[in-house]
């Protein structure tokens, strides 16, 4: 299993995806999973789960795991979520206990500016999607400051 803390430019607790699972850089996409359960940071005990509106940021993450294996880097690079278009979710929650697949492929890159189509399923059912647009500068660092 791959370290998913090498590969998202992130510290926990804010990574949420559990596991790349697939990736496949000639066909342009990749396959996470996320098992959702109360030590998750948007974990609600209200609802015993997470709301559907997390659901942009495992798209977000899935890509940026794409990235880090597109760029073929030993450390992960900075981008930048700039939208979400026609996300649509069939769910109440991200059920407390229930594994999700997250999916997201490439549809367009100009080397800086991407557009992912994402996917994300529950028992091989889908119930999220949407077009994610992202920036990836070389500069990166420098939007930050």
């Amino acid at each position: 299993m791959l370290d998913i803390e090498k590969i998202l430019p992130h510290d926990r607790p804010m990574i949420l995806i559990d596991e790349v699972r697939d990736i496949n850089l000639e066909e342009h996409y990749v396959i996470c999973y996320v098992k959702i359960h109360n030590k998750k940071i948007f974990f609600n005990k209200d609802i015993n789960g997470i709301s559907p509106l997390v659901g942009i940021e495992f798209m977000a993450q899935a890509i940026g795991c794409y990235a880090f294996f597109k760029a073929g880097k030993d450390t992960p690079k900075l981008g930048f979520l700039l939208g979400a278009r026609t996300y649509t979710n069939s769910l109440e929650k991200f059920e407390n206990g229930s594994t999700y697949t997250i999916k997201a492929k490439e549809m367009y890159d100009d080397g800086e500016l991407v557009s992912f189509e994402c996917l994300i399923y529950n028992d091989n059912k889908e119930v999220a999607s949407a077009l994610i647009n992202a920036f990836q500068p070389e500069n990166a660092e420098e939007y930050i400051k």
